[in-house]
């Protein structure tokens, strides 16, 4: 079986395994990062999903599914500190709720898009925009390795708990580069790995469940810092916001346990596209 193949029935199986979560969280089933769903007979989107990412104040007038459908590892929004009149664009926008936030915060003079590849977020994530009231949003249909949009048309980048997905994790630094004005912001929520990733047992790495839930597709801290300068990218750092230990029953919902000197960790990931870049990465200068 080529490359090309283990990869589109990768992502086909992480599209499925998304489009679940979404089906889930429409029915008032809270999910987290990967997780399988249980059934609640009241919704409790704090305590059960979104476990201390996101203030009462944020999510107290958008809709419970918007809520429940938070699969994410942090918090992007608070990350970017979003200004009036800024565009933003979330890669991996899931039911919406950081786009809807986004566009809070940006207002009504600024625009939030949503990009994803899944169907069934799509239509949950336009639902629950409707029900939301909010305008100057847009969702977009496609993967992070070729996002829908033009050079140098958005202000911030961000992105919860997805870019560890993307099959092509180069490609899809590249485009954020590409569509990211001189000057702009990449800042994102993502799973990480700390230590040798060498020693991560090989039918972990090759599970697609372990994939799509978050673990097996992250990148190790340092490595992810390179490839972003290699993008293109300036001032990459990586802030460790949680460490996934196995200490608790629902850290990465119940990831098996690293070998000694390896480790799982959630973090904000920040980058700059510098002002004046002399080339973009690929075809087209920015």
């Amino acid at each position: 079986m080529s490359e090309t193949t283990q990869d589109e029935e990768l992502k086909a199986q992480i599209r499925d395994h998304y489009a679940e979560r979404a089906v889930a969280a429409s029915q008032s089933e809270p999910c987290g990062c990967g997780c399988g769903c249980a059934p609640s007979a009241q919704v409790e989107p704090m305590d059960d999903v979104a476990r201390g990412l996101y203030s009462v104040d944020e999510t107290s007038d958008l809709p419970a599914t918007a809520v429940l459908a938070s699969l994410g590892c942090g918090n992007p929004t608070a990350l970017a500190e979003l200004h009036p009149g800024e565009v933003v664009l979330d890669l991996g926008s899931g039911g919406g709720i950081d786009v809807l936030l986004s566009a809070r915060r940006v207002g009504p003079t600024g625009k939030a898009y949503g990009l994803d590849m899944t169907d069934e977020m799509l239509a949950l994530a336009r639902e629950n925009q409707q029900k939301a009231g909010v305008e100057n949003v847009e969702f977009l249909k496609g993967e992070i390795e070729s996002i829908p949009l033009a050079d140098a048309s958005v202000d911030v980048i961000i992105s919860n708990c997805v870019v560890n997905l993307s099959t092509d994790k180069d490609r899809a630094l590249a485009e954020a580069f590409r569509v990211l004005r001189p000057g702009g912001r990449f800042a994102i929520s993502d799973v990480l790995v700390q230590g040798d990733i060498s020693r991560v047992p090989k039918d972990l790495m090759g599970d697609p469940g372990a994939w799509s839930a978050c673990i097996t597709g992250a990148l190790e801290e340092r490595d992810f810092v390179e490839r972003l300068g290699r993008a293109g990218f300036a001032d990459a750092s990586v802030e460790v916001t949680n460490v996934y230990d196995g200490s608790d029953a629902n850290n990465m919902c119940g990831a098996p346990p690293m070998p000694d000197g390896v480790r799982l960790v959630s973090g904000f990931v920040r980058a700059t596209k510098p002002a004046r870049a002399s080339c973009c990465s690929g075809s087209s200068c920015c």
